[in-house]
């Protein structure tokens, strides 16, 4: 069995910046070899063009897995003006890009991202609340990139399921963190949890969990 590599943490040159696509990946979330055949993968974050700054982002991962991140988010999240969500996600701000080897887990991997936006109005609804289908949008922000390289796997997916829990409304001017952490990666299935929570009050707005699935090439 094949060893975890060892540097979770930003340094010089970090192993995990060797990252390819998953057609020759051999390593998964639960150490060792892969018994997952080789896939095609749908969106590669090491062949998007950098988009943004991720030199203010914190967290112990390396400038190099930020900016991939960040990079992947832009470019699938985001998209050009015409894009659905564009302006939604323009607003928002990558704070910290953290991981770590959980021990309820038997020391297994997590990866947790935090981001923050301001609601504005073109987020609310008719009543002058954060819009339930915008707020969705933002918690499809996962940190299964960010595991995903730390892992030497490909962490973007189409979302295949997505529950969501609303707790208090979200008013025009309020900032929101998005704190989202990663719950397993596997072949092809993967999962994380999330929580916005208003970062004034501390209220949660909302909480989720979701699943992503890497898509099959043929059926795009």
């Amino acid at each position: 069995m094949s060893s975890r590599p060892s540097p979770v943490y930003a340094s010089p040159s970090p192993t995990y910046e060797s990252y390819t696509p998953s057609s020759s990946s051999s390593s998964s979330i639960y150490g060792g070899t892969s018994s997952y055949p080789p896939r095609k993968v749908w969106v590669d974050p090491k062949g998007l063009a950098n988009c943004g700054d991720a030199s203010q982002i914190q967290g112990n991962v390396s400038p190099y897995v930020k900016q991939l991140t960040l990079n992947t988010f832009i470019a699938y999240g985001a998209g050009d003006e015409h894009c659905f969500g564009h302006s939604v996600a323009k607003a928002v701000k990558f704070t910290d890009i953290n991981a770590h080897e959980s021990h309820e887990k038997q020391g297994r991997m997590e990866a947790t991202t935090t981001a923050e936006v301001i609601i504005s109005k073109s987020m609310l609804n008719g009543a002058g609340m954060l819009h339930g289908g915008c707020l969705a949008f933002l918690i499809d922000n996962t940190p299964l990139v960010a595991l995903g390289l730390l892992q030497n796997m490909n962490g973007v997916g189409v979302t295949q399921s997505m529950n969501i829990i609303f707790h208090s409304p979200g008013s025009v001017g309020s900032c929101l963190r998005i704190i989202s952490t990663s719950i397993a990666m596997g072949g092809r299935i993967m999962s994380a949890r999330c929580e916005v929570i208003n970062k004034k009050t501390g209220s949660v707005v909302a909480s989720a969990y979701l699943n992503k699935m890497q898509p099959a090439i043929s059926k795009l």
